[in-house]
């Protein structure tokens, strides 16, 4: 049922045109619906279209879609003819080295990110995206926000297994398709928290010692545990709002929380930081079994989530809504 759901629902988001009132209330509706249904998990067969739409890359107009697609991807690829030569002018010459040193190390245990024909399409991505947004261009940490997106409109066509799959089995215009899509949600998903990369990286800065703030007030014997041991936040938050938790958690979970993410009013900028508290708080016992500061670091720098699956997020995405529902409108938010 919920596939059905989520099935009428991206075909219904909308079959009218946008002419009159009544189909843009419909319109607002049908989407707000679609985000409703997704903030519990998208079922795997429309989670590529579902989040094309939520991302706000694919219209809600359904007659508008293939229209609009088609534009926006040679849009790309026009980029890609424009730019993508000037990799070894000098003054572009440093920011492709750095994306050229960092994608090998992007998931290096999933096979299919170790493909040369995947690194290229990674590089390509990263490389336009850098050069169109030159107030932070391209940092570290940028290259593993391309994955989830890629392995999600790779699913489109591969029906088991695509960590392991062989991207050259399939046709090129596929292969396109893949690598423009992946580039504009990813440069949409940028365009709400891109103050997380420009200069001195404020918007990480901002949302660590939120996080120090927020876990102040809700557990405050691990708060002052990181006292004691002289652990600084930004010692191991920083990675998560960097990276969005990426290194943190597997794949297939990264994807599942992005689906919630997506559904949320500013997910990524705003309620990852109650996702970061409520992951930080689920390791309390362990973290005040650690009695120094090195013991604590390592356990927080390499929490055992390996075999975390679609309940631990779930879990982990309640705890967070509460902390939100509790925090979030206070008048002391951030105040003790």
């Amino acid at each position: 049922m919920h596939f059905r759901a989520f099935h009428w629902l991206c075909c219904q988001v909308c079959c009218t045109s946008a002419e009159s009132s009544a189909p843009l209330g419909r319109t607002f509706r049908f989407c707000n619906d679609l985000r409703k249904q997704s903030w519990s998990g998208i079922p795997r067969e429309v989670r590529p279209v579902t989040w094309r739409l939520l991302s706000g890359y694919l219209p809600p107009n359904m007659e508008r879609r293939e229209l609009v697609l088609q534009r926006k991807r040679e849009e790309y690829f026009g980029f890609i003819e424009q730019y993508y030569h000037s990799r070894t002018d000098e003054h572009h010459r440093d920011t492709y080295r750095q994306i050229h040193i960092d994608i090998p190390r992007t998931n290096p245990l999933i096979p299919l990110f170790q493909q040369p024909l995947v690194q290229e399409v990674f590089e390509r991505i990263l490389f336009i995206w850098a050069i169109r947004h030159p107030a932070s261009g391209y940092v570290q940490g940028i290259n593993d926000l391309v994955t989830p997106f890629f392995v999600v409109f790779l699913s489109e066509f591969v029906e088991e297994d695509v960590e392991n799959f062989e991207m050259a089995a399939l046709p090129l215009e596929t292969q396109r398709n893949i690598e423009a899509d992946s580039f504009w949600c990813m440069s949409k998903l940028l365009d709400g928290i891109q103050d997380n990369y420009t200069f001195a990286q404020p918007g990480i800065q901002t949302k660590v010692k939120a996080l120090e703030e927020l876990v102040s007030r809700i557990d405050e014997d691990v708060h002052l545990h990181f006292r004691r041991c002289e652990v600084e936040y930004l010692q191991f938050a920083f990675r998560w709002m960097n990276n969005l938790l990426m290194r943190e958690l597997p794949l297939r979970c990264t994807i599942r929380l992005w689906d919630t993410y997506q559904a949320e009013s500013e997910g990524f900028s705003h309620f990852h930081l109650y996702v970061c508290a409520a992951f930080l708080i689920k390791w309390r016992k362990e973290i005040l079994s650690m009695l120094d500061f090195q013991g604590l670091l390592m356990l927080l720098q390499n929490l055992p989530t390996i075999h975390w699956g679609n309940e631990e997020v779930g879990l982990l995405l309640a705890e967070a809504y509460r902390l939100k529902y509790m925090f979030a409108d206070a008048p002391s938010h951030y105040k003790r």
